[in-house]
């Protein structure tokens, strides 16, 4: 009477994949998100290559998602630097490059958002060992 159409191993991966954001950190779950927008990414260079334009699209949009209500949202803005509008900034052109490659299935441009969040996942993975950096009330040990 009920169909299942999910796999078992794509069920289990998504069973993994929850089980891992309820026990990440913050800076875990932003690592996670650059992490998605990543495969999305990648997963679009591959539809493109092959012809499946609608898969590609697909995975555009769900990059664009990641990168527009993930990352963007978790920016703090309360800060008085200006890391938060800067990078805000960069995830909206980000944004508009991604939406350009989709209409012009445009594999440089998929290439160059990559680029551009593998160089932020960098960073943001290299303060995860400097506890100052995640937490600014932290004290060193």
């Amino acid at each position: 009477m009920f169909a299942n159409h999910a796999s078992p191993s794509q069920a289990y991966a998504r069973v993994a994949v929850e089980t891992g954001v309820m026990a990440a950190t913050p800076h875990k779950l932003v690592l996670m998100l650059f992490d998605g927008a990543l495969l999305s990414i990648a997963g679009a260079i591959r539809a493109l290559q092959d012809g499946a334009i609608a898969t590609k699209g697909e995975a555009v949009s769900k990059a664009i998602d990641i990168v527009a209500n993930g990352l963007k949202a978790s920016l703090d803005h309360t800060a008085a630097d200006e890391l938060a509008p800067r990078l805000a900034a960069l995830y909206d052109y980000i944004c508009a490059r991604l939406l350009h490659a989709n209409l012009h299935n445009d594999k440089a441009a998929l290439d160059e958002c990559a680029r551009l969040l593998m160089e932020l996942r960098s960073a943001w993975e290299e303060i995860a060992d400097d506890p100052a950096a995640v937490s600014p009330s932290a004290k060193p040990s």
